[in-house]
């Protein structure tokens, strides 16, 4: 069976108050920065879909969602990505 690559798009949430490392699961390996009273998450999000169920979390964690921001795509070559 072949494994199927989906290709999100690069997004940066923040939110108010700052969630450690136990809540790192809720959100699939989205890096997380606790910065002054907030927590900023920066990761690929595969769709919509994906982006709302987050918002979702913040909200039952009762966080407040100050931004969130797709981030610009830079373009690169195979082999600045280390791709063959």
């Amino acid at each position: 069976m072949h494994e199927r690559s989906v290709k999100g798009v690069t997004y940066r949430i923040v939110v108010r108050g700052e969630l450690d490392a136990r809540f790192a699961y809720l959100f699939n390996g989205m890096q997380m920065n606790q910065v002054e009273g907030t927590t900023t998450l920066t990761g690929e999000v595969i769709d919509q879909a994906q982006l709302h169920g987050y918002i979702e979390r913040f909200e039952e964690l009762g966080l407040e969602l100050l931004s969130v921001e797709q981030m610009r795509e830079t373009t690169t070559s195979p082999s600045e990505r280390g791709e063959s």
